[in-house]
């Protein structure tokens, strides 16, 4: 009989969703007891344990949704290495005051020079502020506008990349786009004009983007919906990839 209070509390707890609350509830009463803490205490250590919790795996199912290629945060980027990228602009970014002002993040330079890695680093900011993100490499992402298109779900695709807060569209610039390609780019980013901010990092400059998107009509009327509120980062410099790898001592032969 004794058991039975316990096991209708964990049934409650599941049924109400509250897995810390489960996991925590005995080790947290022995823990107060000792420390003659009243039952609001107990309680409220608990609320909070769940709430804590329950961000956390909030944030996991963000970072999962939004198909990084790799996680990575700022922390762990190396600004020494491209010094003509402004530190202070990209942790400014990094707080996410420019999505509510559905502001772009346009990140230009040659390839190594971390371009993707600044790109996932504000992705997961955002994550972790609780704001959806979606990130695909330019080539992927028309691909898979053009198989939804034949499969007559593209309708369906492109709402869900508007109703995100962040879209992330890296390596624009490295694959040349075919005609329908470059036209349903260009639909599914003019959707996100002053609607939702838009990040794309390319190893061109704006004056090659017509070698991409194939006509300077279309490649004029996007650059001037991306850059009609837009902050530029600037990470030309010789690939941080190359100088470690230059650094790194050979390995001693056999």
């Amino acid at each position: 009989m004794t058991e039975a209070p316990q096991i209708l509390l964990a049934h409650h707890l599941k049924t109400l969703k509250l897995p810390t609350f489960l996991r925590e509830h005995d080790k947290q009463a022995r823990q107060c007891a000792a420390e003659g803490l009243c039952h609001v205490r107990f309680l409220a250590r608990l609320v909070e344990l769940e709430l804590i919790d329950r961000e956390r795996r909030m944030v996991e199912r963000r970072i999962r949704a939004a198909k990084f290629a790799a996680p990575k945060s700022l922390d762990s980027f190396d600004f020494r290495a491209i010094p003509k990228l402004n530190k202070m602009q990209v942790l400014e970014l990094a707080r996410c005051d420019w999505f509510d002002r559905r502001e772009n993040v346009i990140a230009l330079g040659p390839s190594g020079t971390g371009k993707t890695h600044v790109a996932l680093g504000l992705g997961l900011a955002a994550c972790q502020k609780g704001l959806s993100v979606s990130f695909a490499t330019a080539a992927a992402l028309v691909n898979e506008l053009m198989e939804v298109r034949d499969e007559r779900r593209l309708l369906r695709l492109q709402k869900q990349m508007a109703a995100v807060k962040l879209l992330i569209i890296d390596e624009l610039g490295f694959v040349s786009l075919s005609k329908t390609g470059a036209e349903l780019l260009f639909e599914t980013i003019s959707q996100r004009y002053e609607r939702g901010a838009t990040l794309i990092t390319s190893n061109l400059p704006f004056d090659e983007w017509t070698e991409v998107f194939g006509t300077e009509r279309l490649t004029g009327a996007l650059l001037d919906r991306l850059t009609h509120h837009v902050n530029i980062l600037e990470m030309n410099g010789e690939s941080y990839r190359l100088a470690q790898s230059r650094t790194r001592k050979p390995t001693d032969p056999a």
